[in-house]
């Protein structure tokens, strides 16, 4: 009986952290929102909240 083909398990911590969408882009979401809030604007806050594109340089890793 052949042997099956291994497969590589998906990195759980990294599949929570990213979403990729029906064209093939990622999505993250941005850092700076976790503590220390007091000392940024409102604005900031609400801009930090938004998820953003992974740039496509940093696909591969």
């Amino acid at each position: 009986m052949p042997k099956p083909i291994a497969r590589r398990k998906t990195k759980k911590a990294v599949a929570k952290r990213f979403k990729v969408t029906g064209s093939g882009k990622v999505l993250r979401s941005q850092a700076g929102r976790r503590h220390l809030l007091q000392s940024k604007s409102a604005k900031r806050k609400r801009q930090l909240a938004k998820t953003a594109v992974l740039d496509r340089t940093d696909e591969a890793r």
